[in-house]
């Protein structure tokens, strides 16, 4: 979930002590070992199949980057665990390498996982949660299985804002109980959006060649853009959402949040499959697209694209960087067309009554097949045990979306049925398919977010325009890819199609993102606001 759904509502954010200290940066490493941990997967597979690599040394050369950038520097504290087998799971591979045995691109690819991702093995799986803390899983969710087939390699878990920033309507971006806050590698005093907020720090950072984040409603798009980073979500049922400690199934999906497009698309490819234990995914067989045959430079020549202009004016120096941007998509063959995504004030409201009305039994069946062995069972367990432990789980605000959830009827009310198909009809064919139809687009783009804020526990969360939620409702794919810099922060560029249109958007990404060449890694200023 992201914060900004809430706000929709009118909902002020606050909270109740100061920002914690923060520190200078790291020492400069030295250029090669920049350069690999950089690389993306092509170029790191590249270079294991060279044997200048092994993929043992790849996932100690992240491990000793996030001891020095993410624990210790700058503390970025985007990591909550690191995992205890992820030097002995790269030997294996690289055993496996030896013999001739390569699983695919991901091989020997270090991979980080959000912190609500099941993993059966050493680590937990808490949603950020002290209620969770210590709890490990019974079994990998789908998305982990399949990344290990794939053969990349796990290296740990990324903090994000506790339950997917649905436990507060004064929440903070980045915090969790368990975890603490995360910081923005692009300014340490800048929040770095949520709820995967650490999978964007740490893939900004370069603590791992890949991370994964889940949203309901910008959860992906928003921190990948504030981080400046690429991030896909996916179409609802490309990839399965069995195993993630969920908000709502009607939304909930994960996806890839990368350096690249390449990288993304790869990652995506290996996350897909139809699982038996997730319905929706059956409907998509037939339609996973070749998202590596989708990086194409022409990606973009002859699309006919939509300008969402009702998505732009919430910062000046955010649209003028995305205007610019705009000339780059039109040099590279694209046809821009200023549009207004219809009826994107319908389904506010009703989204937010969905949303709670599926979170506590979502939830409880979760716990009931991942962990029941966990001391919590129930909605009104969590909320009691944060009650009990309130002054280290609720320092800085509260959990009203928890008691919310816990007094809703659930998915057979008659209210909840009817938010859902109003927020489907506005969403989808009163939403994007009819402005896609209406005026022949193969796409919609616009600013995904606003800059990024100062992480404040007194004033809390300073949000802006997003683009995140008709796609998110719509359960529709929306790629960010970075867009530049205003204030030294990040700035991504939105690309939003309909169903099971990843490989087209991808293409699309690609190509702009090729072009243009946007993205920076950060330096970790203390501040943008004065010389760090």
């Amino acid at each position: 979930m992201d914060r900004r759904d809430f706000v929709r509502l009118g909902m002020a954010a606050g909270a109740l002590t100061g920002a914690p200290a923060l520190a200078v940066a790291p020492k400069t490493r030295p250029r090669a070992e920049a350069d690999i941990l950089e690389a993306g997967v092509r170029e790191q597979g590249a270079a294991m199949a060279a044997g200048k690599l092994s993929a043992q040394a790849l996932v100690g050369r992240y491990l000793a980057r996030i001891a020095a950038i993410d624990q210790a520097g700058p503390r970025l504290n985007a990591v909550i665990e690191t995992n205890p087998d992820a030097l002995k799971i790269a030997a294996d591979l690289d055993r496996e390498r030896a013999a001739g045995k390569l699983r695919g691109p991901l091989h020997g690819i270090p991979v980080l996982l959000k912190d609500n991702i099941a993993t059966g093995d050493r680590m937990c799986t808490s949603a950020g949660s002290l209620a969770l803390d210590g709890v490990r899983a019974r079994r990998d969710a789908f998305v982990a299985e399949r990344l290990r087939v794939a053969g990349a390699v796990i290296i740990g878990k990324t903090n994000l804002s506790e339950w997917a920033n649905i436990r507060s309507t004064h929440s903070v971006s980045g915090w969790s109980g368990r975890g603490g806050q995360t910081r923005n590698p692009h300014a340490l005093d800048r929040n770095p959006s949520g709820s995967s907020s650490g999978s964007g720090a740490a893939v900004a950072a370069s603590l791992a060649t890949l991370t994964v984040g889940t949203e309901t409603d910008g959860s992906i798009v928003s921190p990948a853009s504030i981080c400046g980073v690429v991030g896909i979500k996916p179409t609802l049922g490309l990839v399965s959402r069995s195993g993630i400690i969920p908000i709502a199934h009607s939304q909930d999906t994960a996806g890839p949040m990368t350096r690249s497009v390449a990288d993304a698309a790869l990652m995506l490819a290996a996350m897909t499959g139809v699982d038996g234990d997730d319905a929706v995914t059956k409907e998509s067989a037939g339609k996973v697209g070749d998202y590596a045959a989708a990086l194409r430079l022409d990606g973009l020549k002859g699309k006919r694209l939509g300008v969402a202009r009702n998505f732009f004016g919430g910062n000046p120096a955010v649209d003028a960087v995305i205007n610019k941007e705009l000339e780059i998509l039109r040099a590279q063959g694209a046809v821009l067309v200023d549009v207004t995504l219809p009826n994107t004030d319908k389904y506010g409201a009703t989204e937010l009554e969905v949303l709670l009305n599926e979170f506590r039994p979502d939830l409880e069946a979760w716990l009931a097949a991942y962990a029941p062995h966990a001391p919590v069972k129930t909605m009104a367990d969590i909320i009691a045990f944060n009650e009990k432990h309130a002054a280290r789980e609720m320092p800085h605000f509260g959990q009203e979306h928890l008691i919310a959830a816990q007094a809703k009827p659930g998915v057979n009310s008659r209210s909840y049925r009817e938010a859902l198909a109003n927020n489907l009809r506005y969403a989808r064919e009163e939403g994007i398919d009819r402005i896609l139809r209406e005026e022949r687009l193969d796409a919609l783009v616009a600013p995904t977010d606003d800059l990024a804020w100062l992480t404040d526990y007194i004033k809390g969360d300073h949000y802006g325009m997003s683009f995140s939620s008709p796609a998110a409702v719509a359960g529709y794919p929306h790629i960010t890819v970075p867009a530049g810099l205003a204030h030294g922060l990040p700035i991504g560029l939105s690309f939003v199609g309909g169903a099971y249109t990843e490989a087209s958007l991808i293409g699309m990404a690609y190509a702009y993102e090729q072009a243009s060449r946007r993205r920076r890694a950060p330096a970790f200023p203390v501040s943008v606001n004065v010389k760090a």
